[in-house]
């Protein structure tokens, strides 16, 4: 789209704009009832019109701000932050969990994957309902009657949508079929070649409807990502919008015509935005797989890569704006759109901006979707790999800076590591292809800034709704890619030298800590020749999903899980094995404590269906494609192309304030420091704030976790540095903050690695933690 200019690609059409309004009006006029004390969250406020003084959804309120109006801690005191209690998770588990507190209870994930409702004062166990195995990790949903009699925690579990009662901490049977909702059914294709269906993220309620994105996974076939609402209250579907335009829905020609049957991806796998005053729900929509060719979905792809405003209640696309035309990189768009309200051209605007992982931040009217300053496309080089047809332009602001750096040169190579490796990165960047919307080769390497997992991704965007001030949390990490032909995974071959190099890097980064450097097991059991007790299809399942005190690793794409079991069968796998996946001795352990329940609520067999999705009905085209003569993958040995994360000199993370009423950055500060290359000093590291968060304070406080185990505390008007603890553990998730009896506290989720990498990982206990200033004398 170019500045000024209405098209499908880029922003809304004039009907649709018209729509959004008339949707606005009617909200207007319609009479929700009364608001209870749980739902402050949609109180009228000074924050417009939203009261930022609970912590009862993810994120801690509708428009994921991050934001609170609570006074107690403020910038003088904040350096009197201390440990007020504490809750130990008592496993091996590391959540990036979000706490929510509901009056006078917290709910966390802990004990080995167990919901456990907690007193906020104390963190005394009040019950747990056990051994939700497959729980998202992230956090999970609340919602409650306008009586305050029914009281529900919606999660996604087992890639089915379940919910507990927040009260007794047991199933809610009557919800959807027995207490379930199969989520591998109504997304278009037959559910038993659907492997991954469920959210990463907890979606969000508004009204009494519970929306969701989902995590289909990033291979070829994967599942379509398409955004989905249900009742809360039976489970029933409530709409679709489907992300792959099926024939007669806009956007459908902007794919081949068969795209809706055979691609996937293009899901939301991040935060939900809802401006509740409207009733519009603002989705980050992720990539269309496979990510890195394109061969078989020629076009710009709507609605993948895009900010899309859909009607809440119905699902209508009232605007959209694609910010990357046929990704070739995998810029997902997954950080919150986040809703200000600025003062622009000398009239208040309410405003979304959306920040990017290729560093970009863009701006619109949230009501209409007119960008609050001209986007310009421009040319990119194009490719030349056979089959491939990328886009000529791609989406330039104008006006906002970029939040990260986009290019590498020679000059760019870090010159605190080894002289020898600088030498041969000049002789690699200069043989490469860099440069932001590079395409990639199967002849020469490219490298991306920022890479897979660089600028913002989910967590890393927060604001004061208020003062019109966005901010991102960024990293700057590159991607080294180089494509290569693929090849059928057959199980059977050999490994190559380059793939056990990277199915090397995989259990390194994942599975080590459990089952041992060697393999032979630790916290979890042994490994090697793992082919003749599991088969490829049940590894490939608790890998995804996880099985009993195994976590789950929707991370991990479907070439690395290939790879990761050639590795573990010593190159010699086969298929086959006993079916039996990772057996379980007995029945699932209990934890200690007031445990009401376990397991979640029995799954129908059509859920409980291995859905491996490596049949004919969703490995091959439907009859009529052509496919490509040859498709193309990631050949990079480290996976995604991110295993130089030092390649650039620092700061490798820091976080970047935008005044979205000037559209300039106010302040940009690195966060962490980096034990390899610090020497002390905040110079910020690789994958800093990756799965970390923020809190921003009506007190002028911008929190934030690193993963340096650091909680940092900024002055919201410079970015100057009040207040910073270490922990033994790096925190993980988004921190959350409550007020209770007057007291204002700061959770965060240290359940990550030890942060003194001297000690050893069992004697440093996993817990949340809770902050407060030191209780007044009476």
């Amino acid at each position: 789209m170019r500045s000024g200019k209405l098209t499908k690609t880029g922003w809304i059409t004039a009907t649709s704009a018209i729509a959004v309004l008339i949707l606005f009006a009617c909200n207007l006029l319609k009479n929700h009832g009364p608001v209870s004390s749980a739902q402050l969250s949609t109180a009228q406020g000074s924050s417009g019109g939203i009261a930022h003084k609970t912590w009862t959804q993810y994120g801690g309120s509708a428009d994921q701000s991050k934001y609170v109006e609570l006074k107690e801690i403020t910038k003088k005191n904040v350096n009197q932050l201390q440990v007020a209690w504490d809750y130990p998770t008592k496993d091996n588990q590391s959540y990036r969990f979000n706490p929510i507190v509901i009056d006078n209870v917290m709910y966390v994930l802990a004990k080995n994957n167990s919901l456990v409702a907690l007193d906020v004062t104390s963190g005394k166990e009040i019950w747990i309902h056990a051994n939700l195995n497959t729980a998202s990790k992230r956090g999970l949903n609340y919602w409650e009657s306008k009586d305050r009699k029914d009281r529900r925690l919606v999660f996604c579990v087992n890639n089915t949508l379940q919910e507990i009662d927040a009260s007794t901490g047991k199933s809610i049977l009557t919800f959807g079929n027995n207490g379930s909702v199969n989520l591998r059914e109504d997304l278009g294709r037959d559910p038993a070649t659907i492997f991954r269906a469920t959210s990463s993220s907890p979606g969000h309620i508004f009204e009494d409807l519970i929306i969701l994105g989902s995590s289909p996974g990033e291979g070829w076939f994967s599942a379509p990502g398409h955004l989905r609402a249900y009742n809360v209250i039976t489970g029933k579907l409530a709409w679709v919008f489907h992300t792959i335009p099926h024939p007669g829905e806009f956007g459908y020609e902007t794919w081949p015509k068969d795209a809706y049957k055979y691609v996937g991806g293009v899901n939301t796998w991040g935060e939900i935005t809802v401006d509740e005053k409207r009733g519009i729900a603002y989705f980050p929509i992720g990539s269309p797989t496979y990510d890195y060719y394109g061969g078989d979905r020629e076009g710009a792809g709507l609605f993948g890569n895009s900010l899309v405003a859909l009607d809440a209640r119905t699902g209508k696309r009232l605007w959209h704006f694609q910010t990357v035309h046929h990704d070739l990189w995998d810029f997902d768009v997954a950080a919150a759109p986040q809703l200000v309200t600025v003062r622009h051209d000398g009239k208040k605007v309410d405003a979304v901006a959306i920040a990017t992982k290729q560093g970009f931040l863009f701006a619109f009217d949230r009501v209409t979707g007119e960008s609050l300053w001209p986007i310009e496309e421009r040319p990119v080089p194009v490719s030349e790999m056979p089959g491939e047809k990328s886009s000529p332009t791609q989406p330039f602001p104008t006006v906002l800076p970029a939040f990260s750096r986009q290019t590498i040169t020679v000059a760019d190579i870090n010159p605190l590591m080894p002289q020898a490796e600088q030498e041969q990165w000049k002789k690699r960047i200069t043989e490469a292809k860099s440069g932001l919307f590079y395409p990639l080769s199967d002849k020469y390497e490219t490298i991306t800034m920022p890479g897979a997992n660089g600028g913002a991704i989910y967590g890393n965007t927060a604001a004061n709704p208020v003062k019109g001030i966005v901010y991102v949390a960024n990293m700057d990490k590159p991607s080294v890619y180089k494509l290569k032909k693929e090849e059928p995974p057959e199980l059977r071959v050999p490994m190559s030298a380059e793939d056990t190099v990277r199915a090397a890097a995989v259990y390194l980064q994942n599975c080590m800590v459990c089952h041992g450097a060697n393999k032979v097991g630790a916290a979890g059991p042994s490994l090697i020749n793992i082919n003749t007790r599991v088969s490829f299809e049940n590894f490939q399942t608790v890998v995804n999903l996880g099985k009993a005190n195994m976590p789950s690793f929707l991370h991990i794409g479907d070439q690395s899980v290939i790879d990761l079991y050639k590795y573990l069968s010593n190159a010699q796998g086969r298929q086959g094995g006993r079916q039996a996946g990772f057996q379980q001795s007995g029945a699932a352990t209990m934890p200690d404590g007031p445990v009401v329940a376990s397991g979640g609520a029995p799954l129908p067999q059509a859920a409980q269906a291995a859905g491996f999705g490596r049949g004919p009905n969703n490995r091959t085209y439907p009859d009529g494609v052509v496919p490509p003569t040859v498709r193309y993958v990631d050949g990079s040995s480290t996976g995604y192309g991110l295993g130089y994360p030092y390649l650039l000199g620092p700061p490798w993370s820091s976080i970047v304030a935008y005044d979205l009423n000037t559209g300039k950055i106010k302040w940009n500060r690195p966060i962490g420091t980096d034990n390899k290359y610090g020497d002390g000093k905040q110079t910020g590291l690789p994958s800093g704030i990756q799965g970390k968060g923020m809190i921003v304070t009506s007190t002028g406080i911008v929190f934030a976790t690193c993963l340096d185990g650091g909680i940092y505390a900024f002055d919201e008007d410079n970015g100057d540095l009040l207040w910073s603890t270490r922990l033994e553990r790096v925190p993980e998730g988004i921190p959350a903050m409550y007020e209770n009896n007057g007291q204002q506290y700061l959770v965060v989720c240290a359940t990550g690695a030890v942060v003194d990498r001297s000690k050893y990982d069992a004697d440093v206990p996993r817990r949340y933690m809770v902050f407060a200033l030191p209780k007044k004398k009476k």
